[in-house]
């Protein structure tokens, strides 16, 4: 099991004040009884992180759409040895589908981790979205109006 060091240099036993700063130093004992929001005994001042929103939390949806996730995640694995195989236009616009759903939903984790505040999430939620159906409909105007994605991979491993 992993641990986080302990702050014992900086932390005292009694008001649990770092000795050259104002401000309580915090001091989880492992990560797990961090991530499980566990209190470890013998440490001042533990800080519980909550990994998802709590609107999230026992819900089926969220585990719908994390099966979902690594569903789509193991079909590129599949779709990209096949495109190599058998190009053409259903592979080419399945391709496009696959690709454009999985950045979406990578990208969105990182919004979802990292961009705080109701409104600046919802807003670069927003643009995230119009970006993925921008890149859909790009690769689908490249798949209709020239090569096409497979042929297009396949030309640029010739040069």
């Amino acid at each position: 099991m992993a641990s986080l060091w302990r702050l014992s240099v900086l932390c005292g036993a009694q008001g649990g004040r770092a000795l050259f700063l104002r401000i309580p130093v915090v001091r989880p004992a492992h990560v797990s009884a961090f991530l499980q929001d566990q209190p470890a005994p013998g440490w001042c001042r533990t800080q519980h992180i909550h990994l998802s929103p709590n609107h999230y939390s026992g819900s089926k949806a969220a585990s719908l759409h994390w099966t979902g996730e690594r569903v789509v995640s193991v079909l590129l694995l599949g779709l990209i040895p096949a495109a190599y195989l058998n190009p053409g236009s259903a592979m080419d616009y399945s391709l496009a589908a696959a690709l454009t759903l999985h950045s979406h939903w990578g990208l969105g984790q990182v919004v979802t981790d990292y961009v705080r505040g109701d409104g600046l999430q919802k807003a670069v939620k927003a643009g995230v979205l119009a970006l993925s159906a921008l890149t859909f409909a790009g690769l689908c105007y490249f798949n209709y109006h020239d090569v096409g994605i497979c042929k297009a991979v396949a030309m640029l491993w010739k040069l």
